[in-house]
């Protein structure tokens, strides 16, 4: 009897999941979601990476990202836009670098029984006004980046216009990336500092187009993109990183970085043999003079007791090997 008094318990609490199923999805979720995060969150339940993580992100390459994320086990999280005719990206200014705290949202083709469960479900959660386009837009706050996966509809597909983007840029400070298009791109290209990553753009207004949900999981190209990810977009193509790995991505590529400068400034200077694309040296003497150079460098990149945190964490994974 006690067995069947669970099991009812339980189908019960399966049912009650279903009927809250969230289309703007609220802080207690994403929170659950991303709950490897232990830092701050903004109001609606997001890791909120600092700004000052967001601005170091911009300096390193996709191959130091990507290494840091491979190690920990992440191996899904760039998306390649350099060659954008075999991919179908266009980027409004290639020649900027954006990173900011991500704010999802998944678009559908319009389907009129959904969309009345979509608009009901949004009310018993509090949303005041039919979910539209404009839904992911009010939730943006300064830091952020609208990251929309729209199937890369292009006719009747654009999710915003200059209007809207001059909205999202006052809002966020950054810009868009869409699996889908937008209009007017002449004022888009006009706003200051904002930039967009999209497959496309078409002066067709949109239509026959639903919000499925806000801030849940999407999908860009061959990424699962959480809300709260931190984002860093080239021309070469987007990472999303989980906003728990982002100082070890960042301190990594940071000390890459660094490394790569060293070795350089060894075979510039003649410092060792260098015999079949390696240095003749010891370990220990490379390392040792790797330090004393890091000692005398101007303007590291991190904060000098960052750094030397990640060295001794690096000696002691090498002592351990």
């Amino acid at each position: 009897m006690k067995k069947a008094f669970i099991t009812c318990i339980a189908i019960v609490c399966t049912v009650a999941g279903l009927q809250s199923q969230n289309v703007v999805w609220q802080p207690e979720n994403i929170k659950a979601l991303t709950s490897e995060w232990t830092g701050e969150r903004t109001s609606d339940g997001r890791p909120k990476v600092s700004d000052k993580l967001l601005e170091r992100l911009k300096a390193l390459s996709m191959e130091e990202i990507w290494g840091t994320l491979r190690r920990n086990g992440y191996n899904n999280q760039f998306e390649n836009f350099a060659s954008p005719f075999e991919n179908g990206w266009e980027i409004l200014h290639p020649d900027e670098v954006m990173s900011g705290r991500v704010v999802t949202a998944q678009f559908m083709p319009f389907r009129k029984d959904f969309d009345a469960y979509v608009q009901q479900q949004a009310e018993k959660e509090g949303t005041k006004t039919p979910v539209t386009n404009y839904a992911p837009i009010i939730k943006l706050m300064d830091g952020d980046v609208y990251v929309a996966d729209s199937y890369g509809k292009m006719v009747d597909g654009t999710l915003i216009g200059d209007n809207l983007g001059n909205a999202i840029y006052k809002a966020g400070k950054r810009g868009v990336i869409f699996n889908g298009s937008v209009r007017d791109v002449e004022g888009l290209s006009q706003i200051e500092g904002f930039n967009a990553w999209i497959r496309g753009s078409d002066p067709s207004a949109i239509k026959e187009m639903m919000i499925e949900s806000v801030n849940g999981p999407i999908r860009i190209g061959r990424v699962t993109v959480l809300p709260g990810d931190v984002v860093l977009a080239k021309t070469t193509g987007v990472s999303f990183i989980p906003a728990h790995l982002v100082q070890k991505v960042v301190i990594s590529g940071e000390f890459t970085a660094l490394r790569d400068e060293f070795n350089r400034f060894c075979m510039r200077t003649n410092k060792y043999e260098y015999v079949n694309e390696a240095f003749v040296v010891d370990d220990e003497v490379f390392e040792k003079d790797f330090k004393e150079w890091l000692d005398k460098y101007p303007n590291l990149p991190m904060p000098k007791s960052e750094l030397d945190a990640f060295l001794k964490e690096r000696e002691e994974q090498r002592n351990n090997r």
